[in-house]
């Protein structure tokens, strides 16, 4: 349908500027009523847009600050493809304690989300040490070679206990930041993997020990080669990751 779906959302409704939003998404900011906000079209799933829009929901509803979803004017929380969430201020992290403030939001959102079920359609990292496909990933599409780097990387993380992460809460455009905030903006990659794979920050930011940051580093390397496969980008991740 496009933009045109905003309509759903009132009368009183308007494209204002687009806005960073990757390769999957149409991202702008918007005004519903007078009041500014952010909307991102997709092609997601149904399924998997009511999944993230619950996560974001229930994370508000525990005090996590988070870009809550805006219900369109019948309470649905997305309309053909599109969700429509509140504006979110602040600037990105810049300095090792503004890192530090993001990885303490990052393992309250782990906490928050023990047990918490798949994003549909989605795999985790060690669920591709036997499937083959899952989302963005298509690990059929990679070499043989690469595809047992990846898995040898994932392995190692087997056991740990999984929660919900962001995916991509080192980029620093993925973080808005106020002196008593700390929000993690664009969800469209959350899944429910090992929390770790959130905690490889600059600088280690989130402490983890010489062997844990290693193992971490090493199996995010690997799930960003196989998202990305096969751009330059991936190429350079996937040389990161150690041999078999």
């Amino acid at each position: 349908m496009g933009w045109e779906a905003l309509e759903h959302w009132g009368a009183d409704v308007a494209q204002v500027e687009p806005l960073a939003g990757g390769v999957a998404n149409d991202v702008w900011s918007v005004r519903i009523d007078g009041r500014l906000a952010v909307g991102r079209l997709g092609f997601r799933s149904d399924a998997d847009l009511a999944w993230e829009t619950g996560l974001l929901r229930h994370l508000d509803r525990e005090g996590l600050p988070v870009p809550v979803p805006i219900p369109a004017r019948d309470g649905r929380l997305f309309a053909d493809g599109l969700v429509v969430m509140a504006y979110v201020e602040g600037g990105p992290p810049e300095t090792p304690a503004d890192w530090r403030r993001v990885a303490g939001t990052l393992r309250e959102l782990h906490r928050l989300t023990r047990g918490w079920p798949q994003r549909p359609g989605w795999r985790s990292s060690t669920d591709l040490l036997t499937a083959e496909t899952g989302t963005r990933i298509d690990l059929r599409a990679m070499p043989p070679e690469a595809v047992a780097r990846c898995r040898a990387a994932w392995a190692q993380l087997t056991g740990h206990q999984m929660s919900v992460v962001h995916g991509n809460p080192a980029n620093p455009g993925n973080v808005r930041m106020t002196p008593d905030r700390v929000t993690l903006i664009d969800w469209d990659e959350a899944h429910v993997d090992i929390p770790d794979l959130d905690l490889v920050l600059p600088g280690n930011a989130a402490a983890l020990d010489d062997g844990a940051y290693d193992l971490a580093a090493q199996a995010s390397a690997a799930w960003e080669a196989a998202v990305c496969w096969d751009d330059e980008y991936s190429i350079r991740r996937l040389a990161e990751v150690r041999p078999v």
